[in-house]
C-alpha cells in the first residue's frame, strides 16, 4: 500500500523539481544508488521497471527505502497496463509513470489515491489525462517536443503541470530552458545516473551530482 497520497507526491515533485529515473537488476547496487540520491537531497525515485523480475528488485528497494531512507518516495515507471500498476501498488509504489496515456491505469490508480503520470505528446492527450484526474503530465519524449512546446501549452492552460522526461540534462542552459518554459519538475535518467557512474560504483560522485543539480534547479527557480 502506498505510504504517500497523490497530493503529497505531487507536492514533493513541485518542491524538489526533479525525479531521478533508475533501473538496475542488482539489488545491492540499487540500494547504494538510492542512498546516494537520498543523501544528495532527492526525495523521489522512479524505478523504471524494464527488466525481467523487476518487481522483485523494486520490492526490496522499497523495503530498504521505508526502513533506511525516511521521506524517500518510491514510484515505478515504464508501466504499460493496469495489471502491472496494481501489482506494483501492492508492493507500496507511491506513484505510477507510464509511457502512454492509458485509461485503465488511471482507473486503478485513482481508486487507490495513487498519483499516476501518463506520457502525453498532444494537447488532446494532455486534456484527456487531466479529465481523468492526472496531477502532473509526463511530456515524453521531451527531446522531441522541447521547452517551446511546454511554453505554448502553458499559455492557454496555465493550470497544466508538466514533467518532461527525455532530453533533460544537468546542464544549466538545458534546465533554464525547461523551467523557464514553466515545467513543474523534470524526470532525469542517464544524464544524472549514468552508465559510467554505475560501472565505476561512484556513489560519492552521484551524491554530489544530485546535490548540485537540485541546487541549480532551486537557483533557476528563484
Amino acid at each position: 500500500m502506498a505510504k504517500y497520497s497523490r497530493i503529497e507526491v505531487a507536492q514533493v515533485m513541485k518542491e524538489t523539481g526533479m525525479v531521478p529515473l533508475f533501473y538496475h537488476p542488482d539489488i545491492e547496487l540499487g540500494k547504494k544508488v538510492l542512498k546516494a540520491c537520498f543523501d544528495g537531497g532527492a526525495r523521489l525515485i522512479e524505478f523504471t521497471a524494464r527488466g525481467d523480475f523487476a518487481y522483485e528488485v523494486f520490492l526490496e528497494l522499497n523495503k530498504f527505502a521505508l526502513k533506511e531512507l525516511p521521506g524517500m518516495i518510491m514510484g515505478v515507471g515504464s508501466i504499460t497496463d493496469a495489471g502491472a500498476a496494481s501489482m506494483f501498488m501492492q508492493m507500496g509504489a507511491n506513484f505510477i509513470v507510464t509511457p502512454t496515456l492509458r485509461e485503465d491505469i488511471a482507473i486503478v490508480c485513482n481508486r487507490r489515491k495513487v498519483l499516476w503520470s501518463p506520457g502525453c505528446g498532444t494537447l488532446t492527450e494532455i486534456n484527456r489525462a487531466e479529465e481523468l484526474g492526472c496531477e502532473i503530465i509526463k511530456l515524453f519524449p521531451g527531446s522531441t517536443y522541447g521547452p517551446g512546446f511546454v511554453k505554448a501549452i502553458k499559455g492557454p492552460q496555465p493550470w497544466t503541470s508538466i514533467m518532461p522526461t527525455g532530453g533533460v540534462s544537468t546542464e544549466e542552459d538545458n534546465l533554464k530552458g525547461w523551467f523557464g518554459a514553466g515545467v513543474t519538475c523534470v524526470g532525469m535518467g542517464s544524464q544524472l545516473i549514468s552508465k559510467d557512474i554505475l560501472a565505476s560504483k561512484d556513489y560519492a560522485g552521484l551524491e554530489a551530482k544530485v546535490k548540485d543539480t537540485l541546487a541549480l534547479i532551486k537557483n533557476i527557480r528563484s
